[in-house]
């Protein structure tokens, strides 16, 4: 039995690059001082949401289960996220620390 070959590989998109903004330097930190906010308001709506359906869950006015256990595994891998990006970066500032002068 003969495997045929798969043939050349097309890719599926142009590759993207991200290039920095002109004029950002050292003053770009605003930037990710902003992703970093809408993360955690996004994390503190996915929670929020969470929260309500399992109250209209526990009252019996909540139709569909499964809305509310999409809405809790939602809000759970974000917090888990959270919680990895933020163990990240104690370590990357721990390591920093330790860096000799």
């Amino acid at each position: 039995m003969t495997i045929p070959p798969i043939g050349p590989l097309s890719p599926v998109g142009a590759p993207t690059t991200i290039a920095p903004a002109a004029g950002t330097g050292a003053s770009g930190g605003g930037d990710f001082a902003n992703a970093l906010s809408g993360g955690l308001d996004k994390l503190q709506q996915l929670q929020s949401t969470s929260d309500n359906l399992a109250v209209k869950a526990a009252t019996g006015s909540l139709t569909d289960a499964h809305d509310y256990m999409i809405a809790s595994t939602q809000a759970s891998l974000a917090t888990q996220l959270t919680v990895a990006v933020r163990n990240k970066a104690v370590d990357a500032f721990n390591e920093i620390m330790r860096m000799q002068a």
